[in-house]
């Protein structure tokens, strides 16, 4: 998948974070692979192209970019960390016996969540998004 490096950058200074060659390549990683990548696929990517990049810097990159919702972490069942890019409303459908994770996305089932959860009005609490994670196997 081709990634316009311009578009990271973008997301980086709208987020008010400074462009760094480690946070660039880490993000092209993510978009890249598209994939849920774990961090060690992350790191085998980016050491292609910037082998002085150092594994602690990955992880403390990936946190930045999670605190500044650039990306989102998905905890599999398995409890193994994926990385998402993709911050559009979606969810996710989890193959329990490989560990994949595919994007699903399906505007009227979000319609019909947050209509739900309006109704509800779960008291002293916000909803700020919701995504469901299916649980499943993918057909080989």
């Amino acid at each position: 998948m081709e990634i316009n490096i311009d578009i990271i950058k973008n997301k980086l200074v709208e987020s008010r974070l400074k462009v760094t060659p480690q946070r660039m390549a880490i993000l092209e990683a993510i978009y890249s692979l598209d994939n849920h990548p774990i961090a060690d696929d992350i790191i085998d990517y980016i050491k292609i192209k910037h082998p002085n990049i150092a594994t602690g810097t990955v992880y403390k990159v990936l946190g930045v970019l999670i605190e500044n919702k650039i990306i989102n972490k998905v905890n599999t069942e398995r409890g193994v960390s994926r990385y998402d890019g993709i911050m559009d409303s979606h969810h996710h459908l989890y193959c329990s016996k490989s560990d994949l994770i595919k994007d699903y996305f399906d505007e009227e089932l979000d319609k019909i969540l947050k209509n739900y959860f309006e109704k509800k009005k779960i008291p002293d609490f916000n909803i700020e998004s919701i995504a469901i994670q299916l649980k499943g196997r993918f057909n080989e």
